[in-house]
């Protein structure tokens, strides 16, 4: 909902210039907003030169916000310069949609203090919960990005890459977790499991996940004039980790932190030296190997990852394998 520029005190929000002054929308009760011209989107925007789903912000727990286009057709500026991959925005900078432009602006929110406007909406910052529970972390990293970036029209690749983003973030989100943080060309997603053990049939979504994850990159390029096929590397791991809820409404943010966590981004790096696609850490890989993914589907490798003294063991795969594992599946 808009509000006056008369609305005092206001939180994280966008300034839209219209006729008869500026109107202000709150970046507030959500952790991801989309921009579009269908009626579907958090900010509708009444001009021809927009895409139906054309651009998405998201606050991160570090209190940072990403702008993220989503392919539109005529790309999202930030500041002038055409988007391609998610970047941070900063108070006060400059948005452009088609033939529409806003700013952003995120003052600093004195502590404990509410502000209500609209319908309702309150700006409270929301207190940080931390528990220990069980997770899985996936991390997908798009393979020779900076090579292709070389070879493609910023315009095309600005449609490619926010596309690669908006159907990664749908499969995903289909298969019961939500993109936590976006890393340049790559994505960060957690499935909770809760404080016990995995289910096989939680561990079943993930593994669909990661299959469809790369089939709908290896069909990029049948949308787009890329050089080459894009690809896509992963390393998924499970363990326990302090999660935060730092969201509010009804998609809180629950965010991990600790070992879990860093190792996951760990074996996705080990796929390139381990020339896989997949590497899993060993309480992944006992999951999976308890819904028949055993020694047919992985082999075990010692590897060395920055930031830890001793060899870690990781289990690795590439997608062809993982597919077959999934094709033959029985519940």
């Amino acid at each position: 909902m808009a509000t006056s520029e008369n609305t005092p005190k206001l939180g994280p929000h966008l300034v839209l210039k219209a006729e008869g002054g500026k109107l202000r929308w709150p970046l507030a009760g959500n952790n991801c907003w989309t921009v579009g011209r269908s009626d579907d989107n958090s900010f509708v925007l009444c001009d021809r030169w927009i895409s139906r789903n054309h651009a998405m912000l998201q606050h991160m727990d570090t209190g940072e916000y990403y702008l993220i286009d989503l392919g539109s057709r005529n790309g999202s500026f930030l500041n002038g310069r055409r988007v391609s991959v998610p970047v941070t925005l900063h108070n006060g900078d400059a948005i452009t949609f088609g033939q529409t432009q806003l700013n952003f602006y995120c003052p600093t929110l004195e502590p404990a203090e509410a502000v209500e406007y609209g319908d309702g909406i309150n700006l409270m910052p929301t207190a940080t919960l931390h528990v220990r529970r069980l997770i899985s972390v996936l991390v997908v990293d798009i393979r020779d990005y900076t090579i292709m970036t070389r070879q493609l029209d910023e315009k095309v690749l600005s449609e490619a890459i926010g596309t690669w983003f908006r159907y990664a973030g749908e499969i995903i989100g289909a298969h019961g977790s939500w993109v936590d943080k976006y890393i340049g060309d790559a994505v960060m997603a957690v499935w909770i499991h809760g404080t016990q053990e995995v289910t096989g049939e939680s561990m079943h979504q993930i593994a669909k996940a990661m299959s469809e994850l790369n089939r709908m990159t290896s069909e990029l390029h049948e949308e787009f004039p890329l050089p080459f096929p894009l690809r896509i590397g992963a390393g998924l791991n499970t363990g326990y980790a302090m999660v935060g809820n730092t969201g509010s409404g009804d998609h809180p943010d629950y965010t991990p932190l600790g070992d879990t966590v860093n190792a996951a981004f760990r074996f996705e790096n080990s796929t390139k030296q381990l020339g896989l696609d997949l590497s899993v850490g060993e309480t992944t890989y006992q999951a999976l190997a308890q819904l028949g993914a055993g020694e047919q589907t992985f082999k075990r490798y010692s590897v060395n990852l920055k930031g830890y003294e001793h060899p870690l063991i990781t289990h690795g795969c590439a997608f062809s394998d993982l597919d077959r594992f999934l094709n033959s599946y029985r519940r």
